[in-house]
């Protein structure tokens, strides 16, 4: 697995030469998106994508979002985000990295094929490696029954499944929990979501912006059972835990899917490379691995980025993916490295736009902006003097015309003080809510 690094990551680094090849690991948007700023930003040297998919890169959101209504992937070069086979050298596909070993010479990967009919590993030296190897769902041992929803090829399998009539049972009122739900149900299926948590988006929004999401479900024809921890998968059928934590009711099914969560798709790097809690590399906005040589960068879901203003801000979503890659070539490549946009997640679910920016704090307290029946936006702020209070995050719901601002404001680890009167009214723009003294956010960080 290579040497051990251990440390955090540095502010700041003396340039490195210019490298003259790079292998980029994961063929998803964050692969894709690297490899396009590189050429973008002049790299003329030569370029290696791994991706574990038999497939080009595909745009993951459409999946969930519109599982019926768009049969056919969406593939990212149509959509004008590059493609590899113009960008890059060389392209792997259906193979994944083992192994690495990083020096100030270079990076040597490992890549094995993800069938094991394939031919065998393979040995690629680099001048630099950058690691987008995403994230994979969290499947509870026992649940061999659950099918998952992360892949063209999932859901192309439960598109099959899911008939009229079917009894779907999802696991989990996240986002993805959430989507696969309401499109199932327009679908006529039969489907409960099930939820350990107290609200559907307890680990997203907390409480009680999750709570003011329940009725959707039952106005979308979907039954919703929060704190209802699930003991068993099986063919068939979901259990319940009971009051005591034993196994209690089974819910019938005839299709269960997981929507537990993913987390870092990192576990061929354990005891290589340090990881954060959730299992995830730690980098700068320049993508710097803490604790690893400048010859290694991370970007997207496998990497957790340390933001001024912010601390550490976890990946996992499609528009770090999009934008982070360009900070992260700037570094490699000795170019300014841009300051990392406020964090963002956008989602279409029961009937219903949403959007959350920023990294709210547990200070943060809950400020409502438009009509709770209708469209509105969520501000998390953390209370200040005389009426003002530091926006930390917003959520918004049916309300694009805050989306802009909140993500403007919010950039580059700014908290705005706001005059909290003026930024509960609808009617007034968010903007027109700051105080002029906290407009400015710091403008691009060290390469």
């Amino acid at each position: 697995m290579g040497r051990d690094y251990r440390g955090s990551v540095p502010a700041s680094a003396a340039p490195s030469p210019a490298p003259r090849s790079v292998v980029v690991v994961g063929a998803g948007l964050a692969g894709l998106r690297s490899v396009a700023e590189l050429r973008a930003q002049g790299f003329d040297g030569e370029v290696t994508v791994v991706g574990a998919e038999p497939v080009p890169p595909y745009d993951r959101p459409p999946l969930s979002k519109e599982l019926f209504s768009r049969v056919e992937p969406v593939w990212l070069s149509g959509e004008g985000y590059g493609d590899l086979a113009d960008l890059a050298d060389r392209v792997l596909r259906g193979r994944r990295a083992t192994a690495v070993r990083a020096g100030d010479d270079g990076v040597v990967l490992t890549v094995a094929p993800v069938d094991a009919a394939d031919a065998g590993a393979l040995t690629l030296r680099a001048d630099v490696a950058v690691l987008a190897t995403g994230a994979q769902p969290v499947r509870p041992a026992g649940w061999a029954g659950a099918a998952e929803l992360h892949t063209v090829a999932d859901a192309a399998a439960l598109r099959g499944r899911l008939t009229p009539g079917t009894r779907l049972v999802v696991v989990g009122a996240g986002w993805i929990g959430a989507e696969l739900a309401g499109q199932a149900a327009a679908r006529g299926c039969a489907v409960t979501v099930v939820e350990a948590a107290s609200t559907p988006l307890y680990r997203q929004l907390g409480a009680d912006l999750g709570a003011r999401t329940a009725p959707w479900y039952a106005a979308a024809g979907v039954e919703l059972r929060c704190g209802a921890p699930v003991t068993a998968v099986e063919p068939g059928a979901v259990t319940l835990a009971g009051p005591d934590g034993a196994p209690g009711e089974r819910l019938a099914a005839d299709v269960v899917v997981t929507a537990v969560g993913v987390r870092p798709a990192t576990g061929w790097l354990a005891g290589a490379l340090p990881l954060t809690g959730r299992g995830a590399l730690r980098v700068d906005p320049a993508g710097r691995v803490a604790g690893a040589p400048a010859s290694l960068r991370a970007v997207g879901d496998c990497a957790d980025m340390e933001v001024p203003g912010l601390g550490l801000v976890p990946g996992g979503h499609w528009d770090a993916a999009l934008t982070h890659p360009a900070g992260v070539v700037a570094g490699l490549l000795g170019h300014d490295v841009p300051a990392p946009g406020a964090p963002y997640v956008f989602s279409t679910q029961l009937g219903h736009d949403l959007a959350f920016v920023g990294a709210p704090t547990e200070a943060a307290t809950v400020l409502l902006r438009g009509d709770p029946d209708g469209a509105w936006s969520a501000l998390l702020v953390e209370q200040g003097p005389a009426g003002t209070g530091r926006l930390t995050a917003g959520f918004t719901v049916d309300r694009p015309r805050d989306v802009v601002p909140l993500r403007k404001l919010l950039a580059a680890g700014a908290r705005p003080l706001l005059d909290l009167a003026r930024a509960a009214d609808a009617a007034v723009p968010l903007r027109k809510a700051v105080l002029a003294a906290d407009l400015a956010g710091p403008a691009s960080a060290p390469a």
